[in-house]
């Protein structure tokens, strides 16, 4: 048996506002590559949130894509909360990650 959650979702975010419009997916995985994107960043002490709405959204998305005017407030609101917490002394485990507001309905991409 595995040891990764088959169904774990992960997907990670970069914005440059000199660049982009929106956040654009970065990495995006489920089961082993959402287990390998958490442990990444914890290495990297970047803060782990956990939505598990928001991240399925995300993780259905192609690298590079911005993320869609549906998901803007949801993904606005996970910056303010990390903006205004500050940077952590330790990053939170995976089973630990905080948790955050729920990301908006909204139908699921089709991998064409």
């Amino acid at each position: 048996m595995s040891q990764y959650n088959n169904k774990q979702r992960a997907a990670a975010l970069r914005y440059s506002e000199a660049e982009n419009n929106a956040p654009v997916v970065v990495a995006a995985g489920v089961g082993y590559t959402a287990s390998k994107i958490i442990e990444v960043a914890q290495e990297s002490n970047i803060p782990v949130f956990q939505d598990d709405a928001l991240a399925s959204l995300l993780s259905q998305m192609d690298m590079g894509a911005e993320i869609p005017p549906e998901l803007y407030q949801a993904v606005a609101d996970l910056y303010l909360y990390f903006l205004n917490y500050g940077e952590p002394q330790s990053p939170p485990a995976a089973s630990d990650a905080k948790k955050g507001p729920s990301a908006p309905e909204m139908p699921e991409f089709s991998e064409e």
